[in-house]
């Protein structure tokens, strides 16, 4: 006759085999053996041991603030700030990039908003229109170059002068 699925010697899923992963027979390795539950804990022992380096590793990449990049839109380290009365010029600086935004002090209400960089000796970038919270960002090319950047939200508006020299 056919083997019950319910026969303790088969097992649910079918026939048993000797000493193979997911037999809880004590064999001829013993219930430490490499198919015995001792296996199975040497096993999840060398998973977690692994896996939790790896998950520890990639908690710094998620726990890194996102300011910087969320406000300004722009990468790299900030490198000055200039406040004025409606808001604020950023600008930040990488190895050989400039970056630069203009951020509103109270965001919202649609307005004219801009900002301009420059690196000595290129052409200025703009950008320019009507804007909630923020105009740019705007990025030029600045290795071993001094830039300036103006930032203006309506009638107001302020300027870094040559920096990054």
């Amino acid at each position: 006759m056919g083997a019950n699925v319910f026969d303790r010697a088969a097992g649910p899923t079918g026939p048993a085999l000797p000493d193979g992963p997911g037999t809880a027979t004590a064999g001829p390795s013993g219930p430490g053996g490499p198919g015995g539950a001792g296996g199975r804990r040497t096993r999840r022992l060398l998973v977690r041991l692994l896996v939790l380096p790896l998950l520890a590793g990639l908690v710094p990449l998620l726990a890194v603030p996102a300011t910087a990049q969320a406000a300004a839109g722009c990468s790299g380290r900030p490198a000055k700030t200039v406040e004025f009365s409606t808001g604020e010029l950023r600008v930040y600086k990488s190895r050989a990039q400039a970056c630069a935004v203009t951020v509103a002090k109270k965001p919202g209400k649609r307005r004219t908003m801009s900002v301009t960089l420059q690196a000595r000796g290129g052409r200025a970038v703009t950008d320019k229109g009507s804007y909630t919270k923020m105009a740019g960002p705007v990025t030029v090319s600045a290795l071993n170059r001094c830039v300036r950047a103006t930032g203006a939200i309506g009638r107001k508006s302020g300027s870094t002068g040559w920096i990054l020299c």
